[in-house]
């Protein structure tokens, strides 16, 4: 099977009449100013896919440039969906005709569709992928019970299609219409709130412990440097994964998190004790939700919690806050410090959608992804064993 990607080279003429005319285009030619209206009217929100944070990320984080789109438009040419993608042999290393969700660094793909006409937004998007040469679609990391996938779900159904979960997991979220205060007596109860109280005296003995919101223009880049140099100093720094220690995702950081406080988008929340920051996260916004996306902590002070720490107070200003109504962790399954403080759970997926009835090549990508799958699960297991 050949890459999708490059099938005009195979067939120039043909491609350029009838495929090309259709095929995904680079995201950086989207309208950003439809992409950014459409954002606005999406159905479900995701704040990873944000025209200033996906274009950064598609600039230049590693492993993640030069995705391309599927930009659907109704008859007035609104922008009514987008989904970013790349090829699946990009994605995986599978070669054959499929298209993957371009990972936009936050664990969330799921795409955008207006609103007002959902139905019309996926329809054209699964029509622009077939019409690409892609026999399937596969999404990650998407909100299994979300409102876009119910909307692709639909359609697959109207066509005669079926949707297949090749994996999913269940993460931790937070309804912010309750009390924060209440909310975490009930999470965490009276005894370990406590302890944590006691860890916070202490560790005002290095200096008053302020919380800190950087949203302004001003703020946030002063605030993101501290969140950069938190993060490389732990065990992110020890695994050569920190943000700073790669230029490109570097680079994407400090594009997307200065561009979207412009917008209101996007915040970095700091736990002080005296002038010393001793955690930070960013955190996206986008329409009444909110999302974590990561977390740097000064390791020296970690017998005083301070993730933790910062994360109740990030509570408390999100459940003070009336235009979020709820807040996606982005974390792993059963992650450890997340997990007992915010009690809401979502369910996360890859999905494969097949885009043509009785097709065995999707056959054959369910099964080739299926096996990549059963050799990562046996790869992380000889992981944990080693590393016991």
């Amino acid at each position: 099977m050949i890459d999708i990607a490059h099938q005009a080279a195979i067939n120039p003429a043909s491609a350029r009449d009838v495929a090309m005319a259709r095929a995904p285009v680079p995201i950086a030619a989207i309208d950003t100013g439809q992409w950014r209206a459409l954002a606005q009217r999406a159905i479900e929100p995701n704040g990873y896919y944000l025209p200033a944070w996906e274009l950064a990320v598609s600039a230049t984080a590693r492993g993640r440039t030069d995705a391309l789109g599927l930009a659907a438009h109704d008859s007035s040419a609104r922008l009514i969906g987008l989904m970013p993608v790349v090829s699946l042999r990009r994605a995986l290393k599978i070669p054959l005709p499929a298209l993957v969700s371009a990972h936009p660094y936050g664990t969330l793909c799921s795409p955008l569709l207006d609103r007002d006409a959902p139905l019309e937004a996926a329809a054209r998007l699964l029509q622009q992928a077939r019409e690409a040469g892609a026999h399937a679609l596969v999404l990650t990391d998407v909100a299994l019970d979300g409102a876009a996938m119910a909307s692709l779900k639909q359609v697959l159904k109207r066509d005669g299609l079926k949707p297949r979960i090749l994996s999913s997991y269940i993460r931790a979220s937070l309804d912010a219409t309750q009390d924060g205060d209440m909310l975490l007596r009930e999470a965490l109860g009276a005894k370990k709130l406590k302890e944590l109280r006691r860890q916070r005296h202490r560790l005002e003995e290095h200096g008053p412990v302020v919380f800190e919101i950087a949203r302004s223009t001003d703020e946030i880049g002063p605030a993101l440097e501290s969140f950069l140099q938190l993060e490389a100093s732990g065990w992110k720094g020890k695994r050569g994964t920190a943000l700073v220690q790669h230029a490109g995702d570097a680079a994407f950081i400090r594009r997307a998190v200065p561009a979207l406080a412009e917008t209101a988008q996007c915040e970095v929340a700091t736990l002080r004790a005296g002038a010393i920051p001793i955690a930070a996260g960013i955190v996206l916004r986008h329409q009444n939700r909110a999302f974590f996306f990561k977390l740097g902590i000064d390791e020296r002070f970690a017998k005083y919690s301070p993730g933790v720490q910062l994360t109740l107070d990030l509570t408390r200003h999100l459940c003070a806050d009336p235009t979020i109504a709820s807040a996606d962790s982005t974390a792993n399954a059963d992650h450890p410090m997340i997990n007992p403080i915010w009690r809401g759970r979502l369910a996360i997926g890859d999905v494969l959608m097949p885009l043509r009835r009785h097709d065995p090549v999707v056959a054959l990508i369910h099964a080739a992804l299926v096996g990549l799958n059963v050799a990562h699960d046996a790869a992380r297991r000889v992981i944990r064993l080693l590393r016991k």
